[in-house]
């Protein structure tokens, strides 16, 4: 049976403001005011910092148009821009099991079944995070969360149509050295929209999650 939920389309929007926004969401979910709330959107460039990064991730060419943002989420450091499709699930775990590990993994398969719409065939490789196209591994999206009551926020990056330069040249993306990076526009051969991909991740996280998904242009308990 599932459960309803709100998602909300946001567009581009800074990644200050989409923190702010998650955590305004997260109390409410916590408080019971919201359900489940999902925000799906796009960053201008950004490198955010996860808890986990090192000294020597960051190469950032001088004068390069990027935001360098330290954040609370777990995992190392990633790039955001547009061309992604950033999804931030405000989930109360008390509802799908209270286990991180098993989260994190639905997340993965809410991301696999997402690209397999558009016919790209992705899969889990063994001790890595994310997800990845094999022979030879690549990956397609990153996942870093962060819990705080059982309520989550961050969620995953996937790579639709952009430039995956900054995730080598600018960073050691997720902590790897020598890791290719790919996007669906590139594995299939043509453009690809955000657009085009938001429908299927909706999908793929209600088939996941158990939910039923509505549309929110504002939450009331932020007006």
């Amino acid at each position: 049976m599932s459960r309803g939920a709100y998602v909300m389309n946001l567009g581009r929007v800074p990644y200050g403001e989409a923190w702010e926004l998650q955590r305004s969401l997260a109390a409410a979910v916590s408080q019971g005011a919201i359900p489940d709330t999902v925000l799906l959107l796009e960053h201008p460039p950004v490198i955010t910092l996860g808890r986990r990064t090192e000294d020597g991730e960051l190469h950032v060419p001088e004068g390069a148009e990027v935001e360098i943002v330290e954040t609370d989420r777990g995992g190392k450091s990633t790039y955001h821009g547009p061309g992604q499709l950033v999804c931030y699930p405000i989930f109360d775990l008390t509802r799908h099991g209270q286990d991180v590990k098993k989260y994190c993994r639905d997340l993965e398969q809410a991301l696999i079944r997402t690209i397999a719409a558009v016919g790209v065939e992705a899969t889990r490789l063994e001790g890595l995070t994310g997800i990845w196209l094999e022979r030879p591994p690549r990956k397609i999206a990153s996942i870093g969360v962060h819990i705080s009551k059982w309520v989550t926020t961050h969620g995953y990056a996937l790579n639709v149509d952009l430039d995956p330069a900054p995730f080598t040249d600018w960073i050691t993306a997720c902590g790897l050295e020598d890791t290719a990076f790919t996007t669906v526009a590139r594995e299939l051969g043509r453009p690809v929209t955000v657009d085009e991909l938001r429908p299927h991740a909706a999908v793929a996280l209600e088939e996941v999650f158990g939910l039923c998904l509505t549309e929110l242009i504002q939450p009331a308990v932020l007006v």
